[in-house]
């Protein structure tokens, strides 16, 4: 059986993840949860990711079980070549004995014989230095089983971040952008925090800056907290309330994007196994993209189940 490890930050996107790259659906694998995972102090610090195993199901295994014992056969099968028949050895002919000789007459031959010189060895020739390999590309002639080593990866460039725009203190943006600045000042994290007010008066930040995702959190579970908070100190003390929205290095829009996948995803097996689907939960913002995402399908509709923080999207067949 074939089996494959994955990980993510929940179970249900290492799972989705697996089946993704091995191009299979959620029935033809088996699901082994190694690792559940976890957020950490504040989704911030001890933060584990979750780890499953994939088992290939013993259809696709017997196949290659299959594959193997005909190709056995069919090395078996093939004709093996003869080996030419071995040519009888020459009988060797009798060779006339020698006729002995008298001894006076052995050394009478010795004395005649000049002494022969002691053959010299030949001086051993000298080696000449091996080249030292050279890092670079394969060069020809090189055994196709060796590999080149692989060059040191350059550093990414760091990121220069420039400071944003200073808005008005007194106003519900200049508020964010103040409250925010002292808050990542203490969290460590050196960002720009650029504001700006839409047409309807809401107040939209943007924060860059941060490569290391660490106001993003597991699920965003961070950057939902900053704007509650933000939220907060904005609309304390004053009448009308102010929609406040926070985003950093475009984690919105790659969220939702995602979102999107998944409930694609999750609809395609709803209609292929014809049973319910249930998704892992989600705060309002997020299962409100999914049932945007499936409210035109032909074949499924959505609804929310359960209480928070558990609520969680239900996908079933029409």
């Amino acid at each position: 059986m074939k089996m494959f490890e994955y990980s993510a930050r929940t179970i249900q996107e290492a799972i989705d993840q697996g089946l993704e790259e091995l191009g299979v659906s959620i029935s033809d694998v088996t699901v082994d949860v190694l690792e559940e995972g976890s957020k950490g102090l504040f989704g911030l610090f001890g933060s584990r990711p979750a780890k499953v195993r994939l088992t290939m199901k013993e259809e696709e295994a017997s196949d290659d079980v299959a594959r193997a014992i005909l190709a056995d056969a069919l090395k078996q099968d093939e004709p093996k070549p003869r080996k030419a028949p071995e040519k009888p050895a020459a009988p060797k002919a009798d060779r006339p004995a020698k006729p002995e000789k008298a001894p006076a007459a052995e050394k009478a031959e010795k004395a005649e014989k000049p002494a022969e010189k002691p053959t010299e060895k030949p001086a051993p020739k000298p080696r000449k230095p091996k080249a030292p390999k050279e890092n670079g590309p394969r060069a020809e002639g090189q055994e196709e089983g060796k590999k080149a080593p692989k060059a040191p990866k350059e550093p990414k460039p760091v990121k220069e971040i420039v400071p944003a725009e200073q808005a008005d203190r007194s106003t519900a943006a200049g508020k964010a952008q103040e409250f925010l600045q002292e808050l990542t000042r203490l969290m460590g994290v050196n960002v720009s925090v650029a504001v700006k007010t839409d047409e309807e008066g809401n107040v939209r930040v943007d924060m860059e800056g941060d490569t290391l995702g660490i106001l993003i959190g597991r699920r965003g579970e961070t950057l939902d907290a900053l704007q509650y908070l933000t939220s907060l100190q904005v609309n304390k003390g004053q009448n009308d309330y102010t929609r406040v929205t926070l985003d950093t290095e475009g984690y919105r829009a790659k969220r939702e994007e995602a979102l999107v996948r998944l409930a694609n995803r999750m609809a395609n097996r709803a209609q292929k196994t014809g049973r319910k689907v249930s998704l892992e939960p989600m705060n309002p913002y997020e299962r409100r993209i999914l049932h945007s995402a499936l409210q035109n399908h032909p074949a499924v509709t959505t609804h929310s189940e359960g209480e928070e923080p558990n609520r969680h999207v239900v996908i079933t067949l029409k």
